[in-house]
């Protein structure tokens, strides 16, 4: 286990009653007992996995490391009683669940008997979510079969090892023209199903600080108070604090390349995050980014968006990340700033309504504390479904509108000069938003130094 993460101390392996099986496995096998005792010699195991509590980065964690040299790291009847002991205990000790994942799949020599361990794998992994204990995947080379789609690719975190085979199809029962580089951690992150790509050398940091995230909620959760607003340039525009004279100055502010976007404001206000990636689904959203960070101490998931319409995929990203962060107790603060969801064919084929709707709902349903700080621009229900209902905070770079001001005058017929008209008239700067009851202030600009 050491030898897999630099920095685990204090590790106690998790000790099961080994079944006793029959020579050559439950199929009668032949070759089967030879094969297992061959590869308990050449690795120092019994089985496939190593399961125990350690701590890494100062955190207690319960881990479960795959051995490949035991059979290819598959999973077989005692194997699953591993897992099954080990989740059993991260609810009993109320830690975290950390798995080290590489494997090849089912262990054919056991048959249905070996297959059946994914049911009772997926049933205890959903017993831990359910209790709100956080699950880490660490997927190695190779991660495929059951393993990847029960342990790995229901974990809450996807860490993956740059080129490590990732796939539910092995590389010997794939289609002989799939492209071999579908199957890669690359691919896997492309398309969003895996969080990060984390070299060997920067495991040991990279999960200390995702058990620092995950692990310090910081008692009940309450309300986050919303960044301090920023400004990248003194004198280079307005001045701090000073709000838009007229909607279409509100407009033009939101929209100004030299505004603070939701990088800034997530670098100042937090000492520390990570971020998670992708729906799930297959799609990715650059315009979207999503993780938990730490604030004096306790931690804060965010969803931000970027200035760019956001696409089904992007909704799906912050609907995952606030519904995670809503079962483990952990408070969310949204950042608003899009022109509004994309609208594109792409769009709707890839199930804009649907990504949507989710994400108001995951808004909607969620027991923790939401909080939201409009930051650029607010455009219609693309930026509306990101928005805590009554507790909505907007800064002086900031509008919000049920339709772009542009978009209003055309469908009025009026003409191009009446757009600066049309934006007095939806009453979309900040202070109109507060006047309204729609936000609950203007956070105040600050400048840098």
């Amino acid at each position: 286990m050491a030898e897999l993460v630099d920095g685990l101390v204090q590790f106690e392996e998790i000790v099961t009653d080994e079944r006793v099986q029959p020579v050559d496995g439950p199929l009668g096998w032949p070759g089967y007992d030879t094969a297992r005792t061959r590869a308990a010699e050449s690795t120092g195991e019994r089985e496939s996995v190593v399961c125990g509590t350690g701590r890494i980065g100062g955190r207690r964690a319960v881990l479960i490391a795959f051995e490949f040299g035991f059979l290819g790291g598959s999973l077989g009847e005692r194997t699953g009683d591993r897992l099954v002991a080990a989740h059993e205990a991260a609810r009993a000790a109320r830690l975290p669940v950390v798995s080290l994942i590489a494997t090849g799949g089912s262990r054919m020599q056991e048959g249905m008997r070996a297959l059946v361990q994914l049911q009772r794998v997926a049933s205890e992994s959903a017993r831990t979510r359910a209790a709100g204990l956080p699950q880490i995947a660490v997927l190695r080379d190779p991660a495929t079969g059951g393993g990847w789609a029960t342990l790995g690719a229901s974990a809450d975190v996807i860490l993956a090892c740059p080129g490590a085979q990732i796939g539910f199809a092995g590389s010997r029962v794939r289609p002989a023209d799939a492209d071999p580089a579908a199957y890669r951690a690359e691919s896997q992150l492309a398309t969003g199903h895996v969080d990060q790509l984390v070299p060997p050398e920067r495991l040991a940091a990279t999960l200390g600080g995702w058990l620092r995230l995950l692990t310090a909620a910081g008692g009940p959760p309450a309300a986050v108070t919303p960044p301090e607003g920023l400004r990248t340039a003194p004198g280079g525009g307005p001045t701090a604090g000073e709000l838009p004279a007229d909607g279409w100055s509100a407009v033009q502010r939101a929209r100004a390349l030299a505004r603070p976007r939701a990088g800034a404001y997530l670098d100042a206000h937090f000492e520390e995050y990570q971020e998670i990636s992708g729906d799930r689904c297959g799609g990715v959203d650059p315009g979207m980014r999503c993780g938990f960070g730490l604030r004096e101490g306790r931690t804060v998931a965010f969803a931000a968006q970027c200035g760019t319409a956001t696409t089904p995929a992007g909704f799906r990203t912050a609907a995952r990340l606030v519904r995670l962060a809503d079962r483990l107790g952990i408070p969310v603060l949204t950042l608003v700033d899009t022109p509004g969801a994309a609208n594109d064919a792409d769009a709707e084929r890839g199930g804009a309504g649907a990504a949507i709707a989710d994400c108001f709902a995951a808004v909607a349903e969620a027991r923790v504390p939401v909080t939201t700080l409009v930051v650029g621009e607010g455009g219609s229900g693309g930026a509306l479904a990101l928005c805590a209902p009554g507790n909505t905070w907007v800064t002086a770079d900031s509008y919000f509108s049920v339709i772009a001001p542009e978009l209003a005058a055309a469908i009025l017929k009026r003409r191009p000069e009446e757009v600066r008209r049309t934006a007095d008239e939806l009453r979309l700067r900040p202070q109109d938003l507060v006047d309204l009851g729609l936000a609950r202030g203007v956070v105040p600009t600050r400048l840098p130094g």
